[in-house]
């Protein structure tokens, strides 16, 4: 909810600021790098300190962040409110996917892990909830702001976590087993033999799923809107399709990952992904056939997550699992920031919708041909 919300602002902010769509895109990329940076330090906060408690430092972190960024004057101060939001954001995938990982038995960590990922789309539709609300009341210079406020509501999930939420049992037996052994594993060792393979080719990826996925969802209400002419409460209705879509593909990709295998499951979703975002962005259809098509835009650019949490999760040893699965989802991440920045560049020479449909093609394509050379983890058993 917090990380869409800003997509659904970029409209007003480029109406009442006058900043230009390269502005824009550079705003959504600043939240989406310094996640990165976010995964990366969490994960190692989850290996030395726990993972429940980096969960909520990283929970607290984000919701503070995007409540400031309601309290911005211009565009330099909603930069930084942004940039520092999106450490929180990266960190709580770190943690949270880590955490629900080391706790499911092997049979049914893709479901698992595809059940976290839905929430996502019910975040994602909070937030377009929240927006055709708001911007039905109110006028739009304190709608936007108004948005931003209720992202500080997740902060009460801090209390949920810190009653509720237990360390899991791998990740307590190997810290006893390293705290017997006088051992201090290395951040460096996931750049080593056996595991630089894994981190190159799964930071290829996640670069490729996160690169297409946001090229497409930072711009798509600013599409609807600009290029399709749709009102805020169409788009709204559009928004919705696509966002239903997305529920529903995180839970079959999770499922599917546990039936097929996590590398087909990567295959399936990426081709799917890829020819859905062109479509749907660069060819010509009536309004009506658009809102059949967001289903399938929905499914595919989300269902190709679900089995990244588990393969990751089964790929990299317990000592270093959060190191490993926090920097490589997020060096992902990092280049596939860019994505939103370059589609927003583009757009000043071409049509907003060939910019992203170009930009997502060739990002699921990165994305397919990693998987193909990627192994397979189905039914790994965690050690300690």
């Amino acid at each position: 909810m917090d990380v869409q919300m800003y997509s659904f602002v970029i409209p007003t902010l480029v109406a009442i600021w006058g900043i230009t769509r390269g502005q824009a895109g550079t705003l959504g990329t600043a939240a989406l790098l310094t996640s990165a940076l976010g995964g990366w330090l969490s994960g190692w906060l989850a290996d030395s300190f726990g993972r429940v408690r980096t969960l909520q430092l990283a929970i607290l972190w984000f919701a503070v962040f995007t409540f400031l960024s309601g309290l911005s004057q211009n565009f330099g101060q909603l930069f930084a409110a942004r940039a520092f939001m999106g450490l929180g954001f990266g960190g709580e995938w770190a943690a949270g996917a880590v955490l629900l990982g080391e706790v499911i038995r092997a049979e049914h960590r893709g479901k698992a892990l595809g059940l976290m990922q839905a929430g996502w789309a019910v975040g994602w539709g909070a937030a377009a909830l929240l927006y055709a609300w708001f911007f039905s009341i109110w006028t739009q210079a304190i709608a936007w702001r108004a948005l931003f406020f209720v992202g500080i509501a997740p902060a009460l999930l801090v209390f949920f976590v810190r009653r509720f939420v237990q360390e899991p049992a791998v990740y307590l037996a190997s810290k006893a087993q390293l705290a017997e052994r006088g051992d201090r594993p290395s951040f460096l060792e996931i750049f080593r033999p056996p595991l630089l393979r894994i981190t190159v080719l799964g930071g290829l990826m996640g670069t490729g799923a996160q690169g297409g996925y946001f090229a497409v969802t930072t711009w798509l209400p600013t599409f609807l809107r600009t290029e399709r002419k749709l009102s805020v409460l169409d788009s709204a209705g559009y928004l919705a399709v696509s966002i239903t879509g997305a529920f529903f593909g995180y839970l079959t990709g999770g499922y599917l990952a546990d039936r097929i295998g996590r590398r087909l499951t990567f295959l399936t979703f990426a081709i799917g992904a890829g020819a859905i975002a062109v479509i749907y962005t660069m060819l010509q259809f009536s309004n009506p056939a658009m809102l059949v098509l967001g289903f399938p835009l929905g499914f595919f650019a989300s269902g190709v997550f679900s089995a990244m949490g588990p393969f990751f999760t089964e790929h990299f040893p317990t000592r270093v699992r959060g190191v490993g699965q926090g920097f490589t989802y997020n060096v992902g991440r990092a280049t596939g920031a860019l994505f939103p920045m370059l589609v927003g560049a583009l757009s000043a020479r071409m049509a907003l919708g060939r910019a992203i449909g170009l930009f997502a093609g060739m990002a699921y394509a990165v994305m397919a041909i990693a998987a193909f050379l990627l192994p397979e983890t189905k039914g790994k058993v965690l050690d300690p």
